[in-house]
Formats: structure tokens, C-alpha cells, sequence
């Protein structure tokens, strides 16, 4: 009771209102076709873009309640998982999932909130995602096996790359070329260890820490959990292996990820080594890299990681249970954020970097139709065009590896690991402990 109770005073703490009314009078002149829309995310990413739509339409005749809760300690899924429950006015009638647990509502226990797109335009979707060409993985993520209906779809395209500083591969090999440093990381990980060891010889690190291969590694195509049992795929479990070089070769400068030394590195000024690069999506550097790069900015390029995979996004869905008179403003909201191709919908405003004013920072975005009218050259990238290799980085990315209990799974993994990296523990006894701790906490047993 006191965690339901303290969950509700976050959310009655965090609840903002936003009137989609141009005049000073507010919402008093709005149609009667209009009323409120409740709006749930962990991030201001919807909000922010919703409030957008509202500044440029002014005559959307809705008023948007926001509720805004961030993710730590499971707060967000747990406060939304019972305002959907609960129904009634201040329900959900869009929200907001990432990657982390978004099947949990796209595609398991709470499935059944999620209204269908075609259900939600009055159409068939499918000729709308082929129009806007979707990334598949965005698709089979959002889709609904139960009835085989897109229930979600992300704005974001996640496909990542390996993001280096040109001078440090220019250092270590001669040549800081992106076509170059691609055959010196990749394919695989063996060549990417090799070309830790060649990096570790001109005393530079090529990762952070090994946290950071783990975000690439754990993204492969079969599911932590397979027909009720806990299955450690052979592509998962090679991080016992590769994260255990990393880290007993001092190829990496062994801090965690979001840690002072893991932005440190970006910056190339407070570490006992420089570090050559990181594995991640175009977020990763436009919202984090380009924040904490100081006078390594512009030295910076991408190229294709040793193994395709992707990395967070945010799915948005519309509440199945949610008010029905209000729907028609739900779905044209869904609609501009997910499906328009136009140069004045969320999708191309957002990835060319024109959304906000005054705003320049561009991003990935899921529409292929959309990014191909994107300028994607970066002044933090010495003005190489990223959608060059996130496009194709991308077709590497899958979707068939996610599942609900990913956050917690992938976590505890990644624990165990580190005990055996440490010598703590045989190989052995943390695959165990690994799985003695899932079947512990989540109640899933391994075969």
C-alpha cells in the first residue's frame, strides 16, 4: 500500500497540463468534439513533441494532461501498469514504453490495453508503414502476436554504429577513414579484439568499459525466455569471453556506463588513456556524446560495429480502454509522430534538426522515406553524413530478440559477468549463479 500510495504522489507531482488552445481563453472556446487527452511517458520526448504540434496547429481543439515519470527503480512501468488497470477519466489515452519493457505492452500481460493502429486511423496500417517504409525491426517489436496487429510504433531508428575519434585511428593505424577503421573492428568480435590490442599497443583504450560491447552483444535474435524457460543463447553468453579480454587485457578503461569516467572519456581529458570510441545509436551522440566532448568535438566519425544491433527507442501506443472521445485527436497525434512522411510532420522536422526553434541537433529517425530527404551531416562528426552508415547499420538490427524481462535480465547478466571478469567466480559458476538468480527473482526456470 505504501508503494501504491507513493507511486500516486509522484504522478499527481509530476502531472503537467498543457492547453491546445491558441486563445487566452483556453479551452471555454473549444469544440465539443474536443476534451482531454491524458498522455504518459517516462521522458519529455512526446510531450515536448505533442506540445510542438499544439504550437503549429493551434486550432487542435484538445487539452493534453501529462504525466511525466522517469524509469529508475521500475517507477514508470509500475505507475502506468496501475493507472491501466484502474481506467477511468484520468487513465492513459497515449503512452509511451522503450525498449527495455516495451513488449510487456506490445506483445504480453498487458497487451490487451493496446488499441490496434488500424482500429485507431479507421484503416488497414500496413499500406501506411510500407508508404513510410518502417524499419521491420520498429514493426515486429509493436506488433501484437496474439492478433497479428501493430499496437506500437517508435519514431526513433536505434541501429547502431561504432562512434570513434578520428584522430586516435589515425594514431594507431595511419588512417582514420571511416571505409578504413570498419575492416580494423569488424566483422566480428574477434577482429574487434585484435583491434583492441592494437589500440592498447599506442596505450588507448577501445571502449570505456566492457559495458559497452555488452550493449551490442546482448542484441541477438532469440529471446532471453523461450517457451517459459531461460535460454542463454551462444551469441549472449560470448561476452563471458570477449568482456573477459576486454577487461583482463586492460583494453578498456573499466568504468560503467553513465558513470563520471564514462563521460570523461568522451571528453579525452581526466583518464589515465584516451578511449578510441563507443557502440551506440545516433542519440547516443547527439543528446550525449556532443554534450561531453569539450575539444574533441568535430573528431569524431561512425562506422559499422562488429555485429549489427540496436539500442533503446521509445514506442508509443494509444490506450485501448482509454476515452473514446478523445480518440480522434489520439490518432492524429499518433499519426504526425509515427507515419507522416511530410516535411511538416514530427518525423523529418525531428531528424533534420528544425523541430524546436533555435534547435539544430538531428537524429535518426524510423521512416527510411523520411531519412532519405535528411541531410544527416554532423559538425561533431567533422561533418560526415550519419545517415550513410545508420541506415545500413540498421538493416542489422532485430527485433526478435527482445522480450518482457529484458531490463532486469540483461542486468543481472551483466553482473555475474563482471564477478567472473573479476576472477571472483569461474565461467562456470556465473552462468549458475546467473541463472539460480533469475529463477529467484522473476520465477523463470532454465532447461
Amino acid at each position: 500500500m505504501k508503494k501504491i500510495l507513493a507511486l500516486i504522489l509522484v504522478i499527481v507531482m509530476m502531472t503537467v497540463v498543457l492547453a491546445a488552445c491558441a486563445d487566452e481563453g483556453g479551452g471555454a472556446d473549444a469544440p465539443s468534439e474536443g476534451g482531454v487527452i491524458n498522455v504518459w511517458s517516462f521522458t519529455n520526448e512526446i510531450p515536448d513533441a505533442i506540445q510542438r504540434f499544439i504550437d503549429l496547429n493551434p486550432d487542435f481543439p484538445y487539452t493534453i494532461n501529462v504525466t511525466e515519470i522517469g524509469t529508475d527503480g521500475g517507477g514508470y512501468q509500475e505507475a502506468l501498469t496501475l493507472a491501466l488497470t484502474a481506467g477511468g477519466a484520468d487513465a492513459p489515452d497515449i503512452f509511451t514504453a522503450e525498449s527495455a519493457f516495451v513488449l510487456m505492452y506490445s506483445q504480453f500481460d498487458m497487451a490487451e490495453f493496446a488499441l490496434p493502429y488500424s482500429e485507431l486511423f479507421g484503416q488497414d496500417v500496413g499500406p501506411m508503414i510500407s508508404a513510410a517504409q518502417i524499419a521491420p525491426y520498429i514493426v515486429e517489436i509493436g506488433t501484437r502476436p496474439s492478433d497479428n496487429e501493430v499496437v506500437a510504433l517508435a519514431f526513433q531508428h536505434t541501429g547502431s554504429a561504432f562512434i570513434y575519434r578520428y584522430s586516435l585511428a589515425q594514431q594507431i593505424w595511419g588512417d582514420g577513414s571511416p571505409d578504413f577503421v570498419q575492416g580494423r573492428v569488424g566483422p566480428g568480435w574477434n577482429q574487434f579484439l585484435q583491434a583492441a590490442a592494437e589500440a592498447y599497443d599506442e596505450g588507448i583504450a577501445i571502449l570505456p568499459g566492457e559495458g559497452d560491447a555488452w550493449m551490442a552483444i546482448r542484441n541477438v535474435d532469440v529471446p532471453w525466455v523461450v517457451d517459459g524457460y531461460l535460454t542463454l543463447d551462444a551469441g549472449r553468453e560470448q561476452f563471458l569471453d570477449v568482456g573477459y579480454q576486454l577487461f583482463n587485457n586492460d583494453y578498456t578503461l573499466k568504468v560503467t556506463s553513465w558513470s563520471e569516467g564514462w563521460m570523461g572519456s568522451m571528453r579525452g581529458v581526466g583518464t589515465e588513456r584516451p578511449v578510441l570510441g563507443l557502440l551506440g545509436p545516433a542519440w547516443l551522440i547527439n543528446y550525449v556524446i556532443a554534450e561531453n566532448a569539450g575539444d574533441t568535438y568535430g573528431d569524431w566519425r561512425i562506422t559499422m560495429p562488429p555485429e549489427g544491433f540496436s539500442w533503446g527507442g521509445t514506442w508509443v501506443f494509444a490506450n485501448a480502454q482509454g476515452n473514446e472521445a478523445v480518440r480522434g485527436g489520439v490518432a492524429t497525434l499518433l499519426e504526425w509522430i509515427t507515419l507522416d512522411t511530410t516535411d511538416e510532420g514530427f518525423q523529418y522536422q525531428f531528424g533534420s534538426g528544425t523541430l524546436f526553434p533555435g534547435s539544430t541537433t538531428k537524429d535518426a529517425i524510423a521512416s527510411a522515406v523520411v531519412m532519405d530527404r535528411v541531410d544527416g551531416t554532423l559538425e561533431i562528426l567533422g561533418g560526415q553524413d550519419m545517415l550513410e552508415v545508420f541506415i545500413p547499420a540498421g538493416e542489422g538490427a532485430s527485433g526478435s530478440g527482445f522480450g518482457p524481462w529484458d531490463e532486469t535480465i540483461n542486468s543481472r547478466f551483466e553482473d555475474w559477468a563482471g564477478q567472473f571478469f573479476l576472477g571472483e567466480i569461474t565461467r562456470q559458476e556465473a552462468i549458475d549463479g546467473f541463472k539460480q538468480t533469475i529463477l529467484d527473482e522473476l520465477g523463470i526456470p532454465s532447461r
